[in-house]
């Protein structure tokens, strides 16, 4: 059994598979998941498991150079920003409009759906490249 990082076996084999650049999406529970995109549902409750939760967890895990965010996130819950914008410090942060951001996750590897119930509390992360 894994006794350490992400226990959960579906979002493990994605982040394994990771290749430079891949993207990856954290999602509230109101994102529409595009067809052919692999979903991870992770929603138990609305709030559980919260957004930053997840992406603390999913964080801990994998080489992130580059984060999206949708524009609305700034008017419409700057809670969530606050928290992207100090967890990924020293990392890309790029917004864009949110029909953009949801034509995006149509490339996305996987969305990650958790059970958060506030606006815009989505974020894609890209991969980086681990030498260490």
């Amino acid at each position: 059994m894994k006794k350490q990082g992400i226990l959960n076996s579906h979002i493990s084999k994605v982040l394994a598979d990771l290749g430079h650049t891949d993207t990856i999406v954290i999602a509230d529970v109101g994102l529409p998941i595009p067809d052919g995109v692999e979903k991870i549902d992770l929603a138990l409750t609305l709030g559980s498991p919260s957004f930053e939760e997840t992406v603390n967890a999913v964080a801990a895990d994998m080489e992130i150079e580059k984060v999206v965010i949708a524009n609305e996130i700034q008017t419409d819950n700057p809670q969530a920003l606050h928290y992207i914008e100090g967890k990924f410090a020293g990392r890309a942060i790029e917004s864009c409009p949110h029909e953009e951001f949801k034509q995006l996750t149509r490339k996305a590897r996987a969305v990650i759906r958790t059970g958060e119930a506030k606006p815009f509390a989505n974020i894609i992360l890209q991969s980086g490249v681990y030498f260490g």
